[in-house]
């Protein structure tokens, strides 16, 4: 996911965004404490989107 892909969404699509990645993350973390997590790359990957929005987000909040 693209900074500039993000930067044309509304900020409720970004809350939403936020929020599903949150839970994205949990189940990640749920399988690898399992040990049902084949591809542990997906938690950095995650955890960096999550970064990505959060950070247009506040873009955006200090642009209004």
């Amino acid at each position: 996911m693209k900074a500039s892909e993000l930067r044309e969404k509304t900020l409720e699509e970004l809350e939403q965004e936020v929020e599903n990645l949150s839970k994205e993350h949990f189940n990640y973390r749920m399988q690898q404490s399992t040990g049902q997590l084949g591809q542990s790359h997906m938690l950095k990957e995650v955890k960096k989107d999550m970064a990505r929005v959060k950070t247009v987000l506040n873009e955006k909040r200090k642009e209004a």
